[in-house]
């Protein structure tokens, strides 16, 4: 029996609390790791796993050989990985979670360019608007905006995304311009959820000052190319992440509003999971993605 092929498909299975999802990311049949979880349980002369309609968990003694396994793995893991990368060579797959709407912008414009460099590195990138559990779902390293809160992950601040208040030429020729942040109450306003507070306020920063002015939208949405369209297409005034802007203000599709002020900023993060070693493939994409993100315009 093929040991450590047995225990990366029982850990995994105890991490996705499915055979299915622990095959899926293996690359293997479901009957394949069923196979080897049954040769396991035949190896060690016990029960590992509590199987049932709606999920899959370790027994008692499943628990203390995940627990006292997991980390050796991951530290085989490294070291091959280690090896091939000090004979010049970086290899392996690398499993990355951000955000859609930087994403879509930047984050994969990053991905091409690190795979330039490290062709040997298969690259998975998931985009999504929301927090994922990095060990549960087998996600390397995840780009976040805001700062996580889960106390198991190893965080690497980038910088922070500026917000700034904009809206389409005509909208502002229709409606008039705005002189001061009050008079958010009367125009047509777009936002995103991230934005406001739970008691509807928008925060705006000049010089060091916040300012809280309540607004009242008429389209909110989760998606940023949905409220950027909008705005585009003269529907109202909005607050934007810079970075996802700079050509539309470029050609003046959209040109900023109350520009002596900008929206509270979020923190943009690098995280990855403090259980695993770093594998090389990972700890390069790390040193990489750091200054490519710092450097995109409205990233400070």
């Amino acid at each position: 029996m093929d040991v450590t092929a047995a225990l990366r498909a029982f850990i995994r299975t105890i991490e996705r609390g499915s055979i299915t999802a622990a095959a899926r990311d293996l690359g293997v049949s479901q009957p394949a790791v069923s196979k080897l979880i049954r040769n396991l349980e035949a190896h060690t002369g016990a029960r590992l796993l509590e199987r049932s309609s709606r999920a899959v968990k370790p027994t008692p003694i499943g628990l203390v050989l995940y627990e006292a396994s997991g980390n050796s793995l991951a530290t085989i893991d490294a070291a091959l990985e280690r090896v091939r990368s000090d004979m010049g060579e970086i290899k392996g797959t690398l499993r990355l979670h951000g955000p859609v709407c930087l994403g879509e912008s930047h984050l994969q414009r990053i991905v091409m360019d690190f795979q330039r460099l490290h062709p040997g590195v298969a690259v998975e990138l998931t985009l999504e608007n929301r927090s994922v559990d990095l060990v549960h779902e087998n996600i390397d390293l995840a780009v976040r905006i805001g700062r996580p809160t889960e106390q198991s992950y190893i965080l690497r601040k980038i910088g922070l995304i500026r917000r700034i208040l904009v809206a389409a030429p005509a909208y502002l020729s229709s409606r008039g311009a705005l002189r001061n942040p009050r008079q958010l109450a009367d125009h047509d306003v777009i936002v995103t959820d991230a934005v406001l507070s739970r008691q509807g306020m928008l925060a705006l920063c000049k010089g060091g000052q916040q300012l809280a002015v309540p607004v009242s939208p008429i389209l909110k949405t989760n998606n940023a190319q949905v409220l950027i369209a909008a705005l585009i297409a003269g529907r109202g005034v909005g607050p934007v992440q810079l970075p996802l802007v700079t050509n539309e203000l470029r050609t003046t599709q959209l040109v900023r509003a109350l520009p002596q002020y900008e929206v509270r900023p979020s923190e943009l993060y690098v995280v990855y999971p403090t259980s695993r070693f770093l594998r090389p493939a990972v700890r390069a994409f790390v040193d990489f993605a750091g200054p490519a993100l710092k450097a995109i315009d409205g990233i400070t």
